[in-house]
Formats: structure tokens, C-alpha cells, sequence
């Protein structure tokens, strides 16, 4: 079988070298990559503020059986829609699509329990972007004859990207707004669900991919540096705190997200349940460590 990655991020990038292993041929795009090959990934570029596309990929997606898109949206909507929609939908092998998406997209709750049922009414441009991109893919499913899955992430975290290293680095803070809560995932865990998406018969549609406890981002400092045995960084109010507008807005936003329908139509079992066994296996394999 034959899989297109369109946008080689963090995930996905993961996802190649870890999982994919039901694909004999995996190519994956970046804007402008700088080698032929990525690991066992053929690289071809994708640019979406370009006006056409590498006829090497309208070739890879024509013969595709499956793919995954992590680049994200612009000001002027999805890219890989913009300039790929057509010949998406008329790959005649191709079955098989994963979106990788955001909780951002449900907006501020509150700090209840939500599933997929729940209101999506993004306050920000960024995840305002992603839902209008979910209802394009949500569209070409209606169109064609494929299987749309739509996995909206948690915050992300894996080997190179965690607390651990920002430690390590001296950047982490222990930031406390009173009921603050954020969900969490580990890249394996995002990298089985999408494989579950790929290479099952699970039913296509909107996943939430997040681990079994939303939890303050202070105790999550705090275990790490316990975990590391070294002095964690003073609690900061957040109300006094000097951040950026960015860092504040992920303040704005306060959700528990069930991971219910994940575990029950992908099957999947956690690899890492909470943050707690994702910063022991993290630590296990030498992250946080001075170099």
C-alpha cells in the first residue's frame, strides 16, 4: 500500500519513522526539503502559497492508498484543498484520509467535561482556520467515496518537545490560574490513532486524541522536576505574569476532553494514559539529561 504525508511536522514526521509500517511506499512533502529522502519517507515539496504542484505528487497521490494531512490552514483557507481537492477526490486507490486538526476548535468550556457532541466556537483566528478547514474535509468526504477521520489534538508532547527539556534549558515556568486545566498527548499516542484510522475498519468522522487526565500545568512541572531531582521554577501568578499574547491567549481556553469515542471505535489503549507515565518514559529515554 501506498501512503502521502502532506506537511512532514512533528507527527507526522513520528508517525513515518515509528508506525506506517503497513505501507511499502510512504512519501511525505515539505515546502522545501532539502534532501531526496527522510528515513524510509521519499521528499517531495508542497508549497501552499504556490499556484501548481509538483507533478510527482499529483503522481504519488494518484497512486496513494491512504493519506495524512498535518500542514495546517492560511489566511485564504486549506491549503492542500486550494490546490489538491480535485485530484484527491478522484484518486481512484485512495480510501483512506486523516486530518490532523486541534481541540482549539471547541473554544473556552469552562473547565467541563466535553466530547465530540460539544459546541465548537473557536475564539481565536488559528483554530477559527482549522474548524473551516475540518468542514472542507468534512465536504469532500460527502463528495467521494472516502473515509474522512478528523483527529482533533491536545497539546502535544514527545521526544525533543516536553517539560523534561525545558527544564533542562531553564524555560520552564510554573505558571497557576486558579481551575486552569489543559489536556495532553504523546506523540505515540497520536501516532496509533492515526494508524488505527489508516489500517482499520473504524468508522471515519471527528476523534478527540488526549490522554485520561486534564491537569494543572503547574503539577506537571512539578512532577518533572521531582522526576529529574532538580529544584522546580517558583509558582507565578498568572495574572502577573510577563507573557507574550500568544502564551496568554492558551490561558483564555479552560476544557476536560473525553477521549471516550477514541478508545471505544479505534480501540486504542494508551501507551501513555496520563503525564505521569508519558515523563517516566520520557526520562527512561534520556530526556531532560545535560548534555
Amino acid at each position: 500500500m501506498n501512503l502521502v504525508i502532506i506537511g512532514l511536522g512533528f507527527t507526522a514526521t513520528y508517525y513515518a519513522a515509528h508506525h506506517a509500517r503497513a505501507f511499502t511506499r510512504v512519501t511525505g512533502t515539505r515546502r522545501a526539503p532539502k534532501t531526496e529522502r527522510l528515513g524510509r519517507v521519499e521528499l517531495l515539496p508542497f508549497d501552499g502559497a504556490a499556484e501548481t504542484c509538483d507533478p510527482r505528487l499529483l503522481a504519488a497521490l494518484a497512486a496513494a492508498d491512504a493519506l495524512l494531512v498535518s500542514a495546517g490552514p492560511d489566511a485564504q483557507g486549506d491549503p492542500v484543498l486550494r490546490l489538491l481537492a480535485e485530484k484527491i477526490a478522484a484518486s481512484p486507490r485512495l480510501r483512506k484520509i486523516v486530518y490532523l486538526s486541534t481541540i482549539g476548535v471547541y473554544g473556552d468550556h469552562g473547565g467541563d467535561w466535553i466530547d465530540e457532541t460539544a459546541a465548537a466556537e473557536p475564539a481565536n483566528r488559528r483554530s477559527q482556520q482549522r474548524l473551516a478547514a475540518e468542514a472542507g474535509w468534512t465536504e469532500l468526504a460527502k463528495l467521494s467515496p472516502k473515509d474522512v477521520y478528523i483527529l482533533r489534538l491536545s497539546g502535544i508532547y514527545g521526544p525533543g518537545r516536553n517539560v523534561l527539556e525545558k527544564l533542562r534549558e531553564g524555560t520552564a515556568k510554573r505558571l497557576v490560574k486558579q481551575g486552569q486545566v489543559f489536556n495532553r498527548i504523546h506523540v505515540e499516542d497520536i501516532s496509533r490513532a492515526i494508524d488505527a484510522c489508516l489500517t482499520t475498519p473504524a468508522p471515519g468522522g471527528i476523534y478527540n486524541i488526549t490522554d485520561d487526565e486534564p491537569a494543572p500545568p503547574q503539577d506537571v512541572v512539578l512532577y518533572a522536576a521531582q522526576k529529574l531531582g532538580v529544584e522546580p521554577p517558583p509558582e507565578q501568578d498568572f495574572d502577573a505574569a510577563p507573557l507574550t499574547p500568544m502564551a496568554r491567549s492558551f490561558y483564555s481556553e479552560n476544557k476536560r476532553v473525553s477521549n471516550r469515542r477514541m478508545k471505544d471505535l479505534l480501540a486504542l489503549d494508551l501507551a501513555f494514559p496520563t503525564f505521569r507515565e508519558g515523563i517516566a518514559g520520557l526520562l527512561a529515554e534520556g530526556e531532560g539529561a545535560t548534555h
